[in-house]
């Protein structure tokens, strides 16, 4: 089965490879801008989709992998930082503080015969954090490309106080235990030999 995930990520790709299953990329084209007022896992939702359908209009004998995260703290969404200054900000406002992510998670089955969504929910608690830290956390590791200015996967762990939620890869951008569950709805066994 040809299976596309709808992602440029490094993040998405690497998440993906650890199931084992041959696939490739394709770069979905998606204005990300959030809607007014638009609810931070409705967003992650809604992009999900559109990077799924996106790839689906133009390889529908694929089974097609969209996803996208949003960051939110106290219901406000903070994206991906881009630079230093941003990302400094955005770790002196969770300092401290819970940020919410919301990682959704969109299959569109080949031919459009099924489609599979779910939003996954991972709260992160983050440890008070001192001017000096969050500069050296940055220059070691710089997460600009990163919802929430770290990496989970990397250095960034030493930022949080506790990680609450039921799948870790989530955090990292894409929900392994629940797109294992949903790929297996559409057919595909991960464990089968």
């Amino acid at each position: 089965m040809d299976i596309i995930l709808a992602s440029t990520s490094p993040y998405r790709r690497r998440l993906l490879e650890r199931l084992q299953l041959p696939f490739r990329c394709v770069g979905p084209e998606t204005d990300e801008t959030p809607l007014p007022n638009e609810a931070p896992a409705a967003l992650a939702v809604r992009l999900a989709q559109a990077k799924a359908e996106s790839i689906a209009t133009l390889q529908p004998g694929a089974l097609i992998i969209g996803s996208d995260q949003v960051a939110s703290i106290e219901g406000s969404i903070i994206g991906k930082p881009g630079n230093f200054n941003s990302a400094s900000a955005q770790l002196r406002s969770s300092s401290g503080r819970e940020v919410v992510f919301y990682t959704a998670i969109a299959l569109i089955a080949p031919n459009r015969d099924q489609e599979r969504f779910h939003v996954e929910r991972f709260c992160v608690r983050f440890r008070a954090l001192s001017d000096s830290q969050i500069t050296n956390y940055l220059h070691r590791e710089q997460p600009y490309d990163c919802a929430g200015s770290f990496k989970v996967e990397g250095l960034g762990i030493a930022l949080f106080e506790s990680l609450i939620g039921d799948d870790p890869t989530s955090l990292e951008g894409l929900p392994l235990i629940k797109l294992t569950a949903l790929l297996g709805e559409l057919g595909v066994d991960i464990l089968h030999a």
